[in-house]
């Protein structure tokens, strides 16, 4: 007697999702192990960079207060003067809190930019894009 006659329809039907399941799943260890051999970052990737951003900079430019307010833009940029006084580089203006922000008189969706900005690029996510010399 075979031992699939034993076993109820609902069954078979459950088994058979359990076999493709298995398979998907060896199918992504091996398609994850093939990747592991291959190199981690490519030739021309530059380090420090999200290798996964959308945008390709040319070259890297040193970033201060005020290259970061340009980049995030919206009218932040206006403030340049105020920041550096009150923070001196980029670094301590990364780990600046809201309320210290609030002090320095900038409106709350202005603060909220600086913030978001501030997280992504610590995080290695966003840069300010590298404006061109104009001529």
């Amino acid at each position: 007697m075979s031992l699939l006659r034993l076993v109820p329809g609902f069954m078979l039907s459950l088994l058979y999702r359990l076999q493709k399941f298995l398979d998907s799943q060896m199918a992504w260890r091996q398609f994850l192990s093939f990747n592991k051999r291959l190199p981690s970052t490519p030739s021309n990737s530059v380090t420090g960079l999200a290798s996964f951003s959308s945008k390709s900079n040319s070259y890297i430019v040193k970033v201060g207060i005020p290259e970061f307010l340009n980049g995030v833009g919206k009218g932040v940029e206006q403030h340049v003067e105020k920041l550096e006084s009150e923070f001196g580089d980029l670094q301590k203006l990364l780990v600046a809190r809201t309320i210290k922000l609030k002090r320095i008189g900038l409106k709350c969706q202005e603060r909220k930019l600086i913030l978001k900005y501030a997280h992504k690029y610590r995080l290695g996510l966003w840069r300010p894009r590298a404006e061109p010399v104009k001529s």
